[in-house]
Parts: structure tokens; C-alpha cells; sequence
């Protein structure tokens, strides 16, 4: 597991918030779980799956858009194309895994409301087309639509990877799709829905954004403490609809105003306006107050976050079905202690699979020279943009 790739030091702050990221994944999927009213879902008009995409797609820039100087276009494409394989597979192992699970836990228990809650229903009405529908990515139970949108997300990047030598194009293209798709709701056609949970066509503005924020970062604005205070403005106003207006609904009938109205439509397919500023403000907040060198990165409390995040796709794919396991825990007993048995049981179990495929990743391989020098020091960060650039491989 190594902290070093190449030319200066690995942006900590990616792999920590996406581990967060999957630790919050685990603890919302889970009903009943006390942690889940913790989570950032419950503050802020965005939650884990935009920061996970957001991250996915700066990860994806810095290991893909370093090769595409230095290999060309169909090198790198290929490179993407080859992840995007890996992530197929690796969503229709979790099918198979996940089906089986809650299928058998539906039949022993007697749990049959299981199959309707997860979709799986349709496995038993029509199982050889569901399965083949389940191929192409058109069947989706719930709790398997991120990797299916993490798949398309990376075939567009191939296809468009090319365009990263001229970003603004790059970026109104991939504006024009989106607001194509708010203007239209155009979406992916599902088999057993109306389109995809998560509209590929939406979340790829998210994503491109993460890309250009690693191989184009912005310059800092001429004066940043506007953007700062209006960062705080659109992350307080997400807090005011989760913490007073949604428990109290009633208090919608003090506005009248169509804006207002509009900022409170839950549209996480089409990735509502306001969950994209607000993850966008989020972001801008944190690089804002966090330096990539901040030595609680490498503390001790920190560590595990960092271990889940550099090894993303293993932990979340295990995060699913410990989290199964967990649900049928707190249902069979809610108390404190089962509270903390499942918890500590998805904290560990994430943990280990981690540090498992860091082990996997780096057995046999020579540990970098300056390993240790650079853990300690940190590399310098560059004033004038947003994020830094340094090279790392998207390994999660």
C-alpha cells in the first residue's frame, strides 16, 4: 500500500472523503442503523453517491489524463475500456452474490417482502430474461445501480478522453448533456423502470467536473472569500430543508415562491441543480480548509478511511452484502448493543477487505525510494489552482 506514485505525494484527501464516502454508502443502506442519521445525506442536499462519482472522476483524471500526454489517445482509451471491464465484472459478481443472498434469506426466514424491496422479485416471474436484462445493465436491483453508472461514466470518459486537450470544450459539452437531459428527462431505458435510477446522462457533468478538476484545475478566483461565503450559503440553505422544512412540511405554505419550491424537488436521477451546487460548494469548502498535506491525513484515526478509499471497488462491493447481514441483525434485535455489534461488524469487515487488497496489490513489488521522506514531508501545493496535480493510478 503505497503513498508515492511517481512525482510528488498522493492527494490524501481523495482517498480519506471517499472512504468516508463508503462508509456512509454502508451505514444509509442499512434501515434502522442510528449512524445513518449521521451521515451527510441528513445535512446537506447531496449525500455519498455525488461525492463518490465526484472523486471517481478526479481519480480517473489523474491516473488516465497523465497517460494521455505521454501514451496518446488509443493507449489511454484502451486503459479506460480495460477499468470500465473490471468494474462490469465486478457488478455482476455483486448480482450474483446479492441476488443469492436475499433470495436465500427471503425463503429461510420467511421474509418475502425482501424480494419486492430489492426488485429481485422479477427473478422468480422471469428468471432467464432477468438475468440476461441483468447482462445488460438494464436490470438493476436496489443497491446495485452505482457500479452500472460508474460503467457508462467510464466508456464516456474513453470516448471523450481525447477532448481533455481542450477542457472548455470538454466541459460545455458535457454542460449541453446535461442540460439537455433537465430540459428533456432523457435517460437510459431500464427493463423493469421507466429509465435507470441514476441517469448516466445526468451524472457524467459530475464527473467530467472531477476530471477537469485533476487535469485542468481552475485558478483561484480573484477574490475567493465571495465564493467562500457563498459556499456557506448554499450548504446552510441544504441543511435549513433537512434539518427544519422536511420533518415540518407544513412550513412550506410560507412560501409562495416557485424558486423556493423548486430547490425542494428530491431529483437525485436527473442530479437536481441543487444537489450539484451544493456538492460543488462542499468541495470547494473542503480543498478551501484542507491543505493535501495536513498531517491528520496520515494520523492514526485517519488511516482506515484512507485504507477503504484507495481500494474502493473490493470495500464497496463486500460493503453490500455485510450491510444485508446487518439489516436481517437489526431486525432480529434493535438495541444498543446490536446498534453496535453491526456497526463495528461493517467497520472491521471494510477494513479488512481493504488492507486484504492493498496486500494483494502490493505483494512482491519494491516499496519506492523516498517513500518514508515523502509520507513525512508532503509535497508542495500549488497556490494558484483549486487542487493540485499529482499523479496517482485510480485504484479503487
Amino acid at each position: 500500500m503505497t503513498l508515492i506514485r511517481r512525482s510528488g505525494s498522493r492527494d490524501l484527501r481523495v482517498d480519506f472523503f471517499r472512504g468516508l464516502a463508503l462508509w456512509w454508502i454502508y451505514t444509509d443502506h442499512i434501515p434502522g442503523d442510528i449512524l445513518a442519521n449521521f451521515s451527510l445525506r441528513n445535512f446537506a442536499m447531496c449525500d455519498a453517491t455525488e461525492v463518490f462519482v465526484l472523486l471517481a472522476g478526479y481519480g480517473a483524471g489523474l491516473s488516465y489524463g497523465m497517460r494521455l500526454r505521454t501514451q496518446g489517445y488509443i493507449s489511454s482509451a484502451a486503459d479506460v475500456l480495460k477499468r470500465a471491464w473490471t468494474l462490469y465484472i465486478a457488478h455482476i459478481f455483486l448480482f450474483m452474490l446479492f441476488s443469492a443472498q436475499v433470495t436465500y434469506s427471503a425463503t429461510t426466514l420467511n421474509r418475502i417482502g425482501y424480494l419486492a424491496e430489492t426488485r429481485l422479485d422479477v427473478l422468480g416471474d422471469d428468471p432467464y430474461r432477468s438475468i440476461l436484462q441483468a447482462l445488460l445493465l438494464r436490470f438493476q436491483p436496489s443497491l446495485l445501480n452505482i457500479l452500472p453508472l460508474y460503467v457508462v461514466l467510464m466508456v464516456f470518459f474513453a470516448a471523450t478522453i481525447w477532448l481533455l486537450r481542450w477542457p472548455r470544450i470538454l466541459f460545455a459539452l458535457s454542460f449541453a448533456v446535461y442540460m439537455l437531459v433537465r430540459v428533456t428527462h432523457l435517460n437510459f431505458a431500464a427493463w423493469t423502470e421507466q429509465g435507470w435510477f441514476f441517469d448516466p446522462l445526468a451524472w457524467q457533468f459530475l464527473f467530467v467536473i472531477g476530471v477537469l478538476l485533476a487535469c485542468a484545475p481552475m485558478k483561484m478566483p480573484w477574490r475567493p472569500r465571495l465564493v467562500d461565503a457563498a459556499a456557506c450559503v448554499v450548504l446552510a440553505a441544504g441543511m435549513a430543508v433537512n434539518l427544519v422544512v422536511d420533518p415540518h412540511p407544513h412550513l412550506m405554505d410560507w412560501f409562495s415562491s416557485s424558486v423556493f419550491r423548486y430547490l425542494m424537488i428530491d431529483d437525485k436521477t436527473g442530479l437536481h441543480p441543487f444537489r450539484l451546487v451544493s456538492i460543488l460548494a462542499l468541495t470547494w469548502l473542503c480543498v478551501r480548509l484542507i491543505r493535501f498535506d495536513q498531517p491528520w491525513l496520515r494520523s492514526r484515526w485517519a488511516a482506515p478511511f484512507v485504507l477503504v478509499g484507495q481500494n474502493s471497488l473490493p470495500v464497496f462491493c463486500s460493503g453490500i452484502v455485510i450491510g444485508f447481514l446487518a439489516r436481517l441483525g437489526l431486525e432480529y434485535d434493535d438495541g444498543v448493543m446490536m446498534q453496535v455489534a453491526v456497526n463495528l461488524f461493517g467497520a472491521i469487515g471494510m477494513v479488512a477487505v481493504g488492507a486484504l487488497a492493498a496486500w494483494y496489490r502490493t505483494k512482491g513489488k519494491p516499496q519506492p525510494q523516498g517513500m518514508a521522506a515523502g509520507q513525512a514531508r508532503g509535497a508542495p501545493t500549488a497556490p494558484e489552482t483549486l487542487l493540485p496535480v499529482h499523479a496517482q493510478p485510480d485504484t479503487g
